[in-house]
């Protein structure tokens, strides 16, 4: 299929040469990583949590220990160990994002937490438990198990 410019004899674009040049438009940008605050250290790795904002204040108030906690005005994010989704289904609509990776974010969220001591992390079970609740959520191991 090709698109003409009438018959003025104009260039002629074929549907494929559309699609490129549209693709074109929108270069993806790399995603942000939320970053270590200076003095700390990740022993265990870093992925993230990422929480509606609106579910954020009625999470940490829930948790025994908070580490680093960023947001912005659509999230809050919290640091947890890598592989904090392991066996874990974290309920709707919570996103993990691995290597604390923030996909389409213009910018980094700010530290609206920081830990004391040297370890960034919100222990994820609590965290995990906590969202459960806040979301109506049974936790994975709570549920029926079918034959």
């Amino acid at each position: 299929m090709a698109v003409g410019a009438g018959h003025s004899g104009g260039r002629v674009l074929t549907l494929d040469t559309v699609v490129r040049l549209r693709r074109g438009l929108h270069t993806p940008t790399a995603p942000l990583r939320l970053p270590v605050p200076e003095g700390m250290t990740a022993p265990l790795g870093c992925d993230a949590v990422a929480v509606p904002a609106r579910l954020g204040a009625l999470v940490l108030p829930r948790l025994p220990r908070v580490g680093c906690v960023y947001a912005d005005d659509a999230h809050w994010w919290w640091i947890v160990p890598s592989d904090s989704d392991c066996a874990l289904e974290w309920p709707a609509p919570v996103r993990y994002a691995t290597g604390a990776l923030i996909p389409d974010a213009p910018q980094a969220p700010g530290l609206i937490h920081r830990p004391d001591g040297k370890v960034p992390y919100t222990p994820p079970i609590p965290l995990y438990l906590a969202l459960c609740r806040v979301t109506g959520t049974t936790p994975v191991w709570s549920r029926p198990v079918s034959a």
